[in-house]
């Protein structure tokens, strides 16, 4: 796996950069087509979900900073890096959410179809952009033995060279691309606002609940969970909640 595409001595591409600003794109246009087919005012879909990504590389990066203070601390220009990695998916989710979520309520837009709309396009984002994950070596997986273990071998990479690894971010690609199948079957049948976002939250908050046991960097431990399970698991309470209700209207 190499964390570097291209580079020329000038300039430098990297995967990393690459494949997050792949997702990006197609999530973008994945929500701008689920909102179109709900008849929403899709045209907001390009501002809102811009929003979302800006609000989100910084919640996902705030999230990453405190569950490794000391990197930052002693190299502060870290922080600015992230074509070196160092994002926390569930931070993405939160602030993207807000920074979203609150422009289109100052459009007068209803909240629960719009957020149907960016379930499946997160879960696209999910898919792409953790093979850039994988390319650049960050969130590895445990040691392993198993027939589909990763060997790391560009020195570059930001996961531990010459030991066979769980891929976990590959794991989280498939999840990703799992629930996007999911969603886009359900969807035929689902005629209530919310639906979709609680199915969304539910699968991602099981799925990175259980993916998260075979990454290495296991950080912000509480008792036998990472702070990031934690985070996840209220994610798919929220989403089980989503599901049970039975008042949101018709689609």
């Amino acid at each position: 796996m190499h964390p570097i595409l291209f580079d020329n001595g000038t300039i430098t591409i990297y995967s990393y950069s690459v494949y997050l600003t792949a997702a990006c794109i197609l999530a973008l246009g994945i929500a701008m087509r689920e909102a179109r087919l709900r008849k929403l005012q899709y045209n907001l879909a390009p501002v809102a979900g811009s929003i979302a990504i800006f609000s989100g590389f910084i919640g996902a990066r705030l999230l990453y900073m405190a569950l490794n203070p000391a990197l930052f601390v002693e190299k502060p220009l870290e922080i600015f890096r992230i074509w070196n990695g160092g994002m926390v998916f569930p931070g993405a989710i939160i602030f993207g959410s807000m920074g979203a979520l609150f422009f289109l309520k100052s459009k007068s837009q209803p909240v629960l179809p719009w957020t149907d709309s960016f379930a499946p396009a997160l879960a696209m984002g999910i898919a792409i952009g953790r093979i850039g994950c994988f390319f650049a070596g960050c969130c590895h997986g445990i040691p392993a033995s198993v027939p589909w273990a990763v060997t790391f071998m560009d020195p570059e990479s930001l996961a531990p060279v010459g030991t066979p690894l769980h891929p976990a971010q590959l794991y989280y690609s498939l999840s990703g691309l799992i629930i996007f199948a999911a969603i886009m079957i359900a969807i035929r049948f689902i005629k209530r606002h919310g639906t979709v976002s609680g199915l969304f939250l539910t699968l991602f908050g099981l799925s990175h609940f259980l993916i998260d046991f075979f990454r290495a960097d296991h950080k912000g431990l509480i008792g036998q969970m990472s702070l990031t399970q934690l985070i996840t698991l209220a994610f798919l309470s929220i989403g089980v909640y989503l599901l049970l209700q039975k008042n949101y209207g018709s689609n």
